[in-house]
C-alpha cells in the first residue's frame, strides 16, 4: 500500500445502500478507505464535516440530487478534490455533456478492474 492510499479517504455517493457499500469494498480492497453517503445530500454534510475527504465517488442517477449536480453544488462551494462519476449509461455522451468532471465511468462488468485504476490515478494527480 502506498502512503497515498493509506490516507486517502474517497467519499462514496449513492441512493442505493447495497451498491454503495459494494463500490466502497472495490475501492478499500484497492487499500483506500472510504465514507459512505446515501444520496447527495448527505454527501454534502459529510464532506463539510469530514477534511480528510480526497475524492468523491458518486453515482449518476440519484433521487433529489443528480451525480452532476452534486459536483456542480459541490465546485460552487469550493470544493476541488477529484469527482469521479459512475453511471449506468454509456460515459462518452456524459463526458462530452460534463467536461468539467474530473473523471465519468460506466458501470459495467469490469468495474471491480477499472474503478481502483481510476480512483488511483484521480488521486495521484490530486
Amino acid at each position: 500500500m502506498t502512503d497515498a492510499a493509506a490516507t486517502a479517504t474517497s467519499l462514496v455517493v449513492d441512493d442505493d445502500p447495497f451498491t454503495a457499500e459494494l463500490t466502497a469494498m472495490i475501492i478499500e480492497m484497492a487499500g483506500y478507505e472510504t465514507v459512505i453517503a446515501v444520496g447527495g445530500l448527505e454527501a454534502l454534510e459529510k464532506i463539510d464535516g469530514d477534511p480528510l475527504i480526497a475524492a468523491v465517488v458518486s453515482d449518476m442517477n440519484m433521487p433529489f440530487m443528480s451525480g452532476v449536480e452534486l459536483f456542480a453544488e459541490l465546485r460552487g462551494q469550493g470544493f476541488a478534490k477529484p469527482f469521479l462519476l459512475i453511471s449506468g449509461e454509456a460515459a462518452e455522451p456524459l463526458r462530452l455533456a460534463h467536461p468539467d468532471i474530473d473523471a465519468i465511468m460506466t458501470k459495467d462488468e469490469h468495474l471491480q478492474e477499472t474503478l481502483p485504476e481510476m480512483v488511483a490515478s484521480l488521486l495521484a494527480g490530486r
